[in-house]
């Protein structure tokens, strides 16, 4: 595939001659987080991980998305945790976007690099370090597993998105894809965490109005992205936070323009609040 990039937060804090005026916005549909908010002052330090910090960008809230967090985590060199997870029910993924990461899951280790994608099932024993000399920044996505009588859990993996194709949607001319690391018709599994590419011009086409709730992370490339009533700029850095049923579509920029993104799939709807 083409080079890649990928984004992450600004940090530092900005000059005090900056304007204040930013994209930022929180809806009852959906919220934008600008990368140029994603500074110093408002990251979180987590128990049990030494040398890290992380951006919060999103977290279950009553009435607006509840079935995931997303987190971008920065590592320093030396730092890591041996207890990372601290919920027995919640699976995640893990999406490195600088840096290196030594994971290692149930007693076997693996290099994830800048690509670099790893499937945490519920439960499982894991462990994360930075043994290089440069931060290392990833996303972890968590969602607590529902688990389905007859069907068992789904087992770790690892992959990278350079060995991974993408599967171009029919009719589009190979503009618009994504990238898959589980198959879909995989009912083992209750997040998808994809990538979506669209190359230089490319929509899509019609308001995509739906019940998955969705986290979508810029990893390059810049739009203008429908969200519920507006179309907003949107582009490397940013988060968009969209709750069930929000419409959504896209004109892709001058450039490649690609996202990371979460939705919940493959599971009966709860009958109750």
């Amino acid at each position: 595939m083409a080079d890649t990039t990928y984004a992450s937060p600004s940090a530092g804090l900005p000059p005090q001659m900056a304007l204040h005026t930013g994209r930022a916005v929180f809806t009852e549909a959906y919220a934008l987080i600008p990368h140029g908010v994603m500074r110093d002052i408002v990251t979180s330090y987590l128990p049990h991980w030494d040398q890290t910090r992380a951006w919060v960008i999103a977290r279950p809230l009553t009435g607006f998305a509840e079935t995931f967090s997303q987190y971008i985590v920065e590592v320093m060199p030396g730092g890591g945790s041996t207890r990372p997870e601290p919920n027995k029910a919640a699976e995640g993924v893990l999406f490195v976007v600088d840096g290196q990461a030594s994971l290692t899951v149930e007693g076997k280790s693996h290099l994830l690099k800048a690509g670099g994608y790893a499937f945490l099932p519920p439960g499982c024993n894991w462990s994360l370090a930075n043994r290089g000399t440069v931060p290392v920044r990833f996303h972890w996505v968590r969602k607590r597993y529902e688990a389905v009588d007859g069907i068992e859990a789904p087992s770790a993996f690892v992959a990278n998105e350079q060995d991974e194709p993408i599967i171009w949607m029919p009719g589009t001319n190979n503009t618009w894809g994504t990238t898959r690391f589980v198959d879909p018709t995989d009912l083992r599994h209750d997040m998808h965490v994809n990538i979506v590419t669209l190359e230089p011009g490319a929509v899509i086409p019609f308001e995509e109005t739906h019940v998955m709730e969705h986290g979508l992370y810029v990893l390059e490339g810049k739009a203008v992205y429908r969200l519920n009533r507006d179309w907003v700029e949107v582009e490397a850095g940013d988060f968009m936070w969209l709750r069930a049923f929000c419409p959504q579509a896209c004109y892709a920029g001058p450039n490649r323009f690609r996202y990371l993104l979460y939705k919940d799939v493959n599971r009966h709807m709860k009958l109750g609040l």
